[in-house]
């Protein structure tokens, strides 16, 4: 069937609503112990961190003295991988180093 030229052409332009959310953050926390060399934790911040070995040897520093360290704040699903990869890492190298995952 052929179109009616009498007929206005109208077009529907359809806008979806899209409503972007910034992913909620993380917070990737190590946690001291008597066991986990501060060159484990110093090479992980490097490693997975991508951290510049002054500002690693700092947050290494930080663990030590404080009981624990923000390591990096993240999206969950980076920060959540980030932390099973440390955590890997530190079993394959004899230490209990705890990583936690909280939200921001």
């Amino acid at each position: 069937m052929k179109g009616n030229k009498n007929m206005p052409h109208t077009e529907t332009i359809i806008k979806p609503k899209i409503d972007l959310k910034a992913p909620s953050m993380f917070k990737v926390i190590y946690v001291n112990d008597n066991a986990t060399s501060m060159q484990f934790v110093i090479e992980s911040c490097m490693d997975h961190f991508n951290y510049a070995i002054t500002t690693a040897e700092k947050i290494a520093m930080t663990v030590h003295t404080a009981g624990s360290a923000i390591v990096a704040v993240l999206p969950f699903e980076i920060a959540e991988q980030k932390g099973v990869e440390v955590t890997t890492e530190a079993r394959a190298a004899g230490f209990p180093l705890q990583v936690r995952i909280e939200r921001e």
